[in-house]
């Protein structure tokens, strides 16, 4: 999700001024901004690598003497005789994962190998027990086999993985982001690439699930670095005309990311795909002699001598002169900054916001707003990723449905974009929410329906593929949602926390986002519960969202009384 372009209009020299004449998307800037948003597609696959690595494959007990010592098939014509489970309307049988009948011993049957044909009904009582070896339904591989974490009592180790992932995410998020501001965009997007990669081959190369998740978290909190730098670095290199289409474009390349996960069905040994994921990023190494340092960081830093190299390289790229009078200007203000007592400057900086956070706390109807927006920040988080994470518990193949469910987000992007220019921020934020809330709610009933007996009729095959495009048109919703809400906390903020408010509203979200992975747990108790849980929760942010000021086509506010009059 893109979060604010922190610093992006800090500097004194009207950047914007010179990209005018040098251009604002010309090619130099089009091939840079073509280079950052490639490591974009591995943070996209490294930041939900954990929903096929950490995945739970298909299994049941290995029923000595009936399965074959040296093959045994998942799907065996007596299984439902050994093993419990459930039948679907097509006749097809899903056996238990870790429970099979107990022996029946007054039939003679002990467990000894028999010929085929001869495992039968009378072999087995009714009684349950749970078993300690397993039958595999496919070739996938995961930290399930691994480490042995099999049956429901270890569910949780594995959502946890996503958990600790969330965690890192946070941390990355507020370390880096100050860490940007004060040693270059350059050098610690470079840097989250290559902790990224590092860390995810030492993700791969673990040796038990303590090792394992203590790399995720550091792998996360690499990858929580790249996208937000990117978007920086991208916004800030282009003109004010091109910076909506910078960040949108940005967030195609995230969702492709993603969905490029769905090509592990051809890889299907967790570890082979962690490293696939992580060592072709080292690659992105070279940009440190390729990818310039963000100009307008450069003359925040007083760096006017860099600032000047890059600015005139963009222009000799793109063709264009820069004027004799810009180049005075420029000149100027290198030596009005050199006078400038930074400490002094820094100090006041510091007073007025710390001032303006005072305000805030003290006017009830900003402290009513910025809840408000924090529930719904917390609400598309956790239904975003939870919808992503849940699509791999729907029928059909899995590998297809998470490939769709990213790929939906594109259209869900352009719907914000759209709907942002046309509808205003209020009815696009409740709309996208409302959206989400309506089609999660349809998708959950049609699961309730197939659960309970399908009185409605539907063939098996059309509600499957009903239930997937409700859920996909939900993700859309969200997706929608979530680009919204990064713009309309933006324009709800005063100035001089505009930057720092938006991080509070997102690292709020990431800390709920830690709920997601556990939602596709409450499908084992009852499977339409998620998707309703979801709706339920984007309905009550919908609706909420009405509450909150309209802010397109309004002045940005500066002081937090202007905030407080926003709506008035």
């Amino acid at each position: 999700m893109s979060p604010s372009a922190a610093g992006a209009t800090t500097d004194l020299l009207d950047f914007d001024e010179i990209l005018t004449q040098i251009g604002e998307f010309g090619r130099y800037q089009r091939r840079n901004y073509l280079l950052i948003c490639l490591p974009v597609l591995f943070a996209a696959a490294n930041s939900l690598s954990y929903v096929f690595t950490a995945g739970k494959p298909t299994y049941r007990c290995y029923i000595t003497g009936c399965d074959s010592i040296q093959a045994p098939e998942y799907h065996a014509d007596w299984l439902h005789i050994a093993v419990p489970g459930t039948w679907s309307k097509k006749g097809l049988f899903t056996p238990a994962n870790c429970d099979r009948y107990v022996a029946n011993e007054t039939s003679g049957f002990s467990w000894d190998p028999l010929q085929p044909g001869q495992c039968t009904a009378e072999n087995f009582t009714q009684e349950e027990e749970r078993c300690l070896q397993f039958v595999y339904g496919t070739q996938e591989r995961t930290i399930v086999q691994e480490w042995q974490l099999t049956c429901q009592e270890n569910a949780w180790k594995l959502a946890f993985v996503g958990t600790t992932h969330f965690a890192g995410l946070v941390i990355g998020t507020a370390l880096f982001g100050y860490l940007a501001d004060r040693f270059g965009r350059k050098r610690i997007f470079l840097f989250c690439i290559v902790f990224m990669a590092v860390t995810g081959v030492a993700q791969a190369l673990a040796w038990d699930y303590i090792s394992f998740l203590s790399f995720a978290l550091l792998n996360a909190v690499g990858t929580s670095g790249v996208y937000p730098l990117a978007f920086i670095i991208g916004v800030e290199m282009v003109g004010p005309r091109k910076r909506e289409m910078s960040s949108i474009v940005l967030n195609y390349f995230y969702a492709v990311g993603e969905a490029l996960l769905g090509l592990s069905v051809f890889i299907p040994n967790w570890r082979n795909l962690q490293l696939i994921l992580s060592i072709p990023p080292l690659i992105f190494l070279g940009y440190f002699w390729i990818v310039p340092e963000s100009v307008r960081w450069l003359l925040a830093r007083n760096q006017r001598e860099k600032a000047g190299v890059i600015i005139r390289r963009a222009a000799e790229v793109n063709r264009r002169d820069i004027s004799i009078e810009l180049l005075a200007s420029f000149k100027q203000q290198e030596l009005d900054m050199e006078s400038t007592d930074y400490d002094q400057k820094e100090k006041q900086e510091n007073n007025q916001i710390w001032l303006a956070v005072k305000e805030v706390f003290a006017s009830h109807t900003l402290i009513i707003r910025y809840v408000n927006m924090l529930f719904i920040w917390a609400v598309n988080a956790i239904v975003y990723y939870g919808l992503s994470l849940n699509s791999t518990s729907l029928s059909g193949n899995k590998y297809l449905n998470f490939t769709l469910v990213c790929l939906v987000e594109i259209p869900g992007y352009s719907l914000a974009w759209l709907c942002l220019r046309k509808l205003g921020r209020k009815l696009a934020l409740s709309g996208s929410l409302l959206l989400c809330s309506i089609t999660c709610v349809a998708s959950g009933y049609m699961t309730m329906l197939q659960v309970e007996g399908n009185p409605s009729g539907l063939q098996a095959e059309g509600a499957n593929w009903l239930i997937v495009t409700l859920f996909l048109i939900g993700k859309l919703g969200i997706t929608s949602s979530f680009a919204v809400i990064y713009t309309y906390t933006a324009e709800m903020m005063p100035t001089v926390i505009r930057s720092g408010g938006v991080g509070v509203m997102s690292t709020f979200a990431r800390c709920g986002a830690m709920l997601a992975p556990f939602v596709p747990l409450l499908g084992t108790y009852y499977e339409p519960l998620p998707l309703l849980l979801f709706g339920a929760a984007s309905l009550i942010a919908g609706l909420l969202s009405l509450l909150l000021p309209e802010t397109f086509h309004m002045k940005l506010p500066d002081t937090v009384e202007e905030a407080i009059a926003l709506g008035k």
